[in-house]
């Protein structure tokens, strides 16, 4: 073993501790772990660069602008009233109703804003028709996750995945091609919520009781979801003037499925839900900032207009038409070789078409991106070219083929897609598929099979995180608007991963060969 060798595996082991613990946002740890790397010579500075430039990173940063436009238009806040119904119902026929639906628009939308728009609605729905909103909270992170899987857009993993591919010199995938797994896999899924979730996800929490003397016409409750720049982060809340800060006072911190109200003691960390008295004003100042992911105070946003409405749907529509018929074979022979009608094409259009057009405020444009993720899927490209450097990915892919090759290229298939899993449920989706990767590449080089199952499998089983909420940001943000615990994601998650598991590695052997 290398020196090399032992300096990567060092450092990935120290950086999948400080995801695990916490100690600073991910962007800035794996940033560091590329910072060793550099220095150590494993891998170069235009190496260590070169994900920030890398095309499919920019695409993510425009899709959080474009799905910031959709959520702006109040496109969304129309559907899903349209899908709630508005007489006595049942929750399987709400589920029927509701869970299709959202699963197909985030396949094409960034699944944050659906859920941080969707999930006050429902919550309120819930509470009138005297539904438990915890049978379908849950339920709607999960179709997001399931309908993400069905497009190239429909989570950053797989752009990612689809950017590496590109990156060795494969193809990558079409706009539709992990639809072959995807859609069974959502289909499973979906029929699986309707079956099981008033089975095992618990009935209706309690929730703080607001007196009439703190309520009044001016003052109500707000839900809010803390977000990365929020300034009180790992401060006290007894050392922090929230109050001075924000002109609202703290009521109530869930964190993890526990609701405290004897703050004193208490820290503030990253997606706490709390729940504060203030005006009408908290809305319209702190909406649109990064302090906060969700704000909830039982209204509805004001839309920006039916015209701007219309056009932002109009355009998402000849974006994902656009990139679909671009990829055709005839589109590319007929077109020059400088022109490629890709995905990044079309969703660079349409950023500057709704920006130009205001769909989304283009003067606080930088507040929509998640800059953290930006930087952590850029860092994940410098991780894996220091893998395949330092002959990391050979070494572990050396070990899985020497463990598994009596049993055939189907056991390795599973070992991937339950590595990559428990990554993905302890640290980010996006770092679980930087780190498997290389070792999915050199696996498929040294046993001379085709890399394509390896790499679809990277990017469902990365897409699966439900047995955590802390795998995925819409489980983080249900869970406190839910009042969940951690044991109701394990409850009804741990089975859906099982389903998600068998159904790959039946299927994506059959549909890419290895």
């Amino acid at each position: 073993m290398s020196h090399e060798i032992i300096i990567v595996f060092i450092a990935l082991g120290a950086m999948l501790i400080a995801l695990v613990t916490d100690k600073m946002r991910p962007g800035m740890i794996l940033f560091s772990v590329l910072v060793v790397f550099l220095c150590t010579g494993i891998i170069t500075p235009k190496e260590m660069l070169e994900g920030f430039s890398n095309k499919g990173m920019i695409t993510i940063a425009m899709l959080f602008l474009i799905s910031e436009g959709i959520r702006q238009s109040g496109a969304l806040t129309k559907l899903i009233k349209q899908l709630l119904p508005v007489k006595e119902t049942t929750t399987v026929k709400t589920q029927l109703r509701m869970l299709p639906s959202i699963a197909f628009i985030s396949a094409f939308l960034n699944n944050t804003p659906v859920v941080v728009i969707f999930a006050p609605i429902i919550k309120r729905w819930a509470n009138y028709m005297k539904l438990p909103a915890t049978y379908f909270l849950i339920p709607l992170s999960y179709v997001t996750i399931l309908g993400g899987m069905c497009t190239l857009i429909g989570t950053s993993t797989n752009l990612i995945v689809h950017s590496m591919m590109q990156d060795v010199g494969l193809k990558g995938f079409s706009m539709f091609e992990l639809g072959k797994i995807g859609i069974f896999v959502a289909i499973a899924g979906i029929l699986y919520l309707f079956i099981f979730s008033q089975r095992l996800l618990p009935a209706q929490r309690p929730e703080l009781t607001i007196s009439e003397d703190e309520e009044s016409s001016l003052l109500h409750p707000i839900e809010a979801v803390i977000g990365a720049r929020f300034p009180g982060i790992n401060k006290r809340i007894s050392d922090f003037d929230f109050k001075r800060h924000y002109g609202a006072e703290i009521k109530e911190l869930r964190r993890a499925g526990s609701t405290y109200t004897n703050l004193s003691k208490l820290k503030f960390r990253e997606n706490d839900t709390l729940v504060i008295i203030a005006d009408d004003s908290f809305i319209k100042t702190w909406g649109e900032s990064s302090v906060f992911i969700m704000l909830a105070n039982g209204k509805d946003q004001e839309p920006i207009g039916k015209k701007r409405k219309w056009l932002a749907i109009i355009l998402l529509a000849i974006m994902i038409i656009g990139a679909t018929i671009g990829e055709l074979p005839f589109t590319q022979e007929i077109l020059p070789d400088n022109i490629k009608l890709d995905m990044f094409f079309f969703v660079s259009i349409t950023t500057v078409i709704m920006a130009w057009a205001k769909i989304f405020p283009p003067m606080k444009y930088t507040k929509y991106i998640s800059w953290d993720i930006l930087i952590t899927i850029a860092c994940a490209f410098g991780i894996s070219k220091a893998m395949m450097n330092s002959g990391v990915s050979d070494f572990i892919a050396d070990r899985i083929i020497n463990m598994s090759y009596s049993y055939g290229p189907y056991v390795m298939l599973a070992v991937m897609f339950i590595i990559t899993n428990m990554f993905t449920e302890i640290i980010t989706n996006n770092a679980a598929a930087a780190l498997t990767f290389p070792i999915a590449l050199s696996i498929s080089n040294q046993m001379g099979i085709s890399p394509m199952p390896f790499f679809v499998t990277i990017c469902v089983a990365a897409s699966a995180s439900f047995s955590t909420p802390i795998g995925y940001q819409t489980n983080l943000i249900v869970q406190g608007i839910g009042n969940y615990k951690f044991t109701d994601f394990i409850r009804i998650g741990l089975p859906l991963n099982i389903i998600t598991f068998i159904i790959s590695i039946l299927l994506i052997p059959e549909i890419w060969p290895f």
